[in-house]
């Protein structure tokens, strides 16, 4: 392997971070899109399908089936929205509010996992240079 080639590297670090976040998520019933979705929701009730995806930089089709799963999973609630009853917002469910601390200790353990290995002055600079990748669309 090219020590250089980062695009591999990330791909392998991210196949790691997920394995062990998807883990964890399993015995939930949750992917790990759905856990990012629900942590979007406990930031930002109310929020729109169109507003996630742009945040979260997926497609049309692919929250909408992250979102149709959730809600027959009873993750998340889909409400009309007051002022335009053809949008829908979305909350998350009591049963995902009632696991939320649970669920939220397994990604930070996840992140601690994958993170043992760096101090804590290069876990802040790969943090600053992932955001920093990740906006350079």
């Amino acid at each position: 392997m090219n020590p250089e080639c980062y695009v591999f590297l990330l791909s392998k670090a991210y196949q790691k971070g997920h394995r062990l976040v998807q883990t964890r998520l399993k015995p939930y019933g949750l992917t790990n899109l759905q856990y990012v979705i629900l942590e979007m929701l406990w930031g930002r009730p109310g929020a729109s399908a169109a507003e996630l995806g742009k945040e979260l930089t997926i497609d049309k089709a692919t929250i909408s089936g992250a979102l149709d799963r959730m809600s027959e999973a009873g993750w998340l609630e889909k409400r009309p929205d007051p002022d335009d009853g053809r949008m829908m917002r979305l909350f998350a469910s009591a049963k995902a509010d009632g696991l939320r601390e649970e669920l939220v200790a397994l990604r930070q353990e996840a992140n601690q996992e994958l993170l043992a290995g760096l101090s804590s002055e290069e876990r802040l600079l790969l943090g600053r240079m992932l955001k920093d990748l990740a906006r350079a669309e």
